[in-house]
């Protein structure tokens, strides 16, 4: 397994520019063709376009008294216990009582996934007794780009970690573990399930996998668990309940965002490692955005309805039924096991760049090349080559017009 771990590496990522921005340079100058009479199609930005939950801005009207108070870091009772409940009824936990300790509010979980990584350092220095001469934090690639954020802040090496087909687009953990050099140094491990932007998701075996190793080299996993509900037909796996009860070097981020198209609320929560967790509150206190509570009480009845999140998934399902049919076998491709982004292998068409300019220019639809959300490995292989990230976030219509056009113009 090759591993990105090099200084060359490291100095040019400082230098790059955000995948939106190269993407925004790549097309500036190209226009569609027949714009002025087929109107361009976005599929680039992983915003959620469903509506929200018709009783959030009632609940927020309520509670609008609440504006008024400072919130406290650690939540709302009511907030952890709405958290606390859910968690028990999606995952098999056994009905443990969570709120106390277990649960921490979010102001969405970007802040939480990179405020995390700070505390994993202190964590590992002064819980684990680790020395950070050279400390690595290992993601996915593909990745989101907050991870990198997170390790940067911290003077991290950022170690990323290739998902392949060969690997099922997930990190290849027994490889991994052949270098306990690397994860001896390790103080937080980002590991996406399901995976963004590939969709495939960790079952229990490899979630206890992924334990075991944190435990026994003592780092943190930051499971980022964000796109758990919109899944096809089975519900992933969860890291808590690859846990058994025993959350220790755990924390899990969930958010409104995608299972509530809230992203807007900024509201989301970690859950786990109940001895980190009451550290990291005490640094939260001096730096993190607390979630005010009016948001929080509409995030705690958000958790409370499911019939909301059923229609979320109907929607995104008849979508890729779509897209399943348009494209065909003429046309190969993967549907996600969650997730609402397409990564599709285009590979035969040409590279991953001159094929996103190809559908732009020629039938208006705006997608992003998969390598501009990866990085190249020592070997300059990009685990984003040749696949396009494509966001199935608008109306059913719209999808079934930008697949057309992008069978059109790929194989006529």
């Amino acid at each position: 397994m090759r591993f990105i771990r090099s200084e060359r590496l490291i100095a040019r990522m400082q230098d790059e520019r955000s995948p939106f921005q190269k993407l925004a340079d790549l097309l500036c100058d190209i226009v569609p063709a027949n714009h002025d009479r087929t109107a361009p199609i976005n599929m680039t930005i992983g915003e959620p376009g469903h509506a929200y939950p018709a009783f959030i801005p009632d609940v927020i009207i309520d509670n609008k008294a609440d504006f008024g108070r400072y919130p406290p870091m650690r939540g709302t009772d009511d907030f952890r216990k709405a958290v606390e409940d859910w968690l028990n009824g999606r995952y098999d936990l056994g009905g443990l009582p969570l709120g106390e300790k277990n649960i921490l509010p979010l102001n969405g979980t970007r802040e939480g996934l990179f405020h995390a990584v700070i505390g994993a350092r202190d964590w590992a220095r002064f819980h684990f007794g680790k020395r950070l001469v050279n400390p690595a934090v290992l993601l996915p690639n593909p990745f989101y780009h907050t991870y990198i954020g997170a390790a940067r802040a911290i003077e991290a090496e950022p170690v990323f970690l290739n998902g392949t087909p060969e690997t099922g687009f997930l990190p290849d953990l027994d490889a991994l573990a052949e270098d306990t050099k690397l994860l001896d140094r390790t103080v937080a491990f980002f590991y996406a399930s399901p995976a963004n932007p590939q969709g495939n998701a960790a079952d229990i075996a490899t979630w206890k996998k992924l334990i075991a190793l944190a435990r026994k080299h003592d780092f943190l996993i930051l499971a980022d668990e964000c796109y758990s509900e919109l899944y096809r037909e089975t519900p992933p796996a969860g890291i808590l309940e690859a846990c058994e009860g025993d959350f220790s070097h755990v924390v899990t981020f969930h958010s409104l965002s995608k299972r509530s198209n809230l992203p807007g609320l900024r509201c989301g929560f970690a859950a786990g490692d109940p001895a980190f967790l009451t550290e990291w509150t005490k640094y939260r206190n001096l730096v993190a955005p607390q979630v005010s509570m009016p948001l929080q009480a509409a995030g705690a009845a958000a958790y409370r309805d499911e019939e909301h999140v059923i229609e979320n998934r109907r929607l995104y399902n008849e979508k890729f039924d779509c897209v399943d049919r348009i494209l065909g076998k003429d046309l190969p491709h993967d549907i996600p096991l969650a997730g609402f982004f397409l990564w599709l292998d285009v590979s035969a068409f040409g590279d991953d760049v001159s094929v996103t300019e190809k559908l732009w220019r020629e039938v208006g639809v705006r997608v992003i090349p998969g390598s501009y959300l990866a990085r190249p490995d020592i070997s300059e292989t990009n685990p984003g080559d040749g696949f396009l990230r494509i966001a199935l976030v608008g109306t059913l219509e719209e999808t079934k017009d930008a697949m057309t056009r992008l069978r059109a113009c790929l194989i006529g």
